[in-house]
């Protein structure tokens, strides 16, 4: 995979994200996936399905900002940042990297997830967007000191 190629894979996979369609983010993944996140093991879409369901009924106000950290012609490794607000009104921000395997046609058939998450206060919060995909012109992990 050209880097190119790998940016834009990074940054279609942030917007599918930020933008909750569930549709998008599982078929971006094999049938028979498998998915390593955290403490949990999922295997399959439908797992992949249920588990990112039950996610996003805890966090609200979700924003996610991933940054391409190194690839090859079927690797994709990523580092991330993303903030939310679970139902009880507390604010998190969640760091990590992902390690992805992709096929021939680019769909993860393998996905690694290593994250720490904490509590923040709401004038913490460094990932300040409108709801939906991240603009253009917004800092990187890096120029936001995370």
């Amino acid at each position: 995979m050209l880097e190119v190629a790998a940016r834009q894979w990074v940054r279609a996979s942030e917007d599918a994200w930020n933008l909750r369609n569930l549709d998008t983010v599982v078929l971006g993944h094999t049938i028979s996936c498998q998915w390593r996140h955290r403490a949990d093991f999922i295997w399959g879409r439908d797992q992949v399905r249920a588990f990112i369901g039950r996610r996003w009924r805890r966090e609200t106000e979700f924003r996610l900002l991933n940054e391409l950290w190194a690839w090859s012609s079927d690797r994709i490794a990523m580092r991330f940042a993303y903030e939310f607000r679970d139902d009880s009104g507390i604010w998190y921000r969640v760091y990590g990297n992902e390690n992805c395997l992709c096929d021939d046609h680019g769909l993860v058939s393998l996905r690694l997830t290593n994250a720490n998450e904490h509590p923040i206060e709401e004038y913490e919060r460094k990932l300040r967007w409108d709801a939906g995909i991240r603009p253009a012109d917004y800092p990187t992990l890096l120029e936001l000191g995370l």
